[in-house]
């Protein structure tokens, strides 16, 4: 059996533990439709940090949008990052806002390969 990092290198951390435990028992062909599609789908931490620093130039809640959460979003745009504590939160913890929204993604895709399997 073929390891997940063979196939994404770009992983690190939680994510690759989470991905790997995931994927555990698919083959090469699943392992290579499972990252085709979760690597198109995926957000790398980098961008959320980028569009959390953003955030302090007037265009607060990018990063929200970015990971589908609107209404937070909408709040952060109208409040100024809630005056620049949300913000601040998420520039602290872009990396688990990126997280959790990549664990969604990787079950959706999880379930999508699954399906293929038949």
């Amino acid at each position: 059996m073929a390891h997940i990092l063979n196939f994404m290198p770009e992983l690190h951390g939680q994510e690759l533990v989470y991905v790997q435990n995931l994927t555990d028992g698919f083959t090469d062909n699943q392992l290579q439709q499972f990252s085709n599609i979760y690597r198109y789908r995926r957000k790398d931490p980098n961008i959320i940090l980028v569009a959390t620093l953003v955030g302090f130039l007037g265009f607060a809640g990018i990063q929200r949008f970015i990971v589908g959460h609107i209404g937070m979003g909408i709040l952060y745009f109208f409040t100024a990052g809630l005056c620049f504590i949300g913000t601040i939160v998420d520039l602290i913890n872009y990396q688990e806002i990126a997280f959790n929204f990549n664990r969604r993604i990787a079950d959706e895709v999880n379930a999508v390969v699954k399906s293929m399997k038949a």
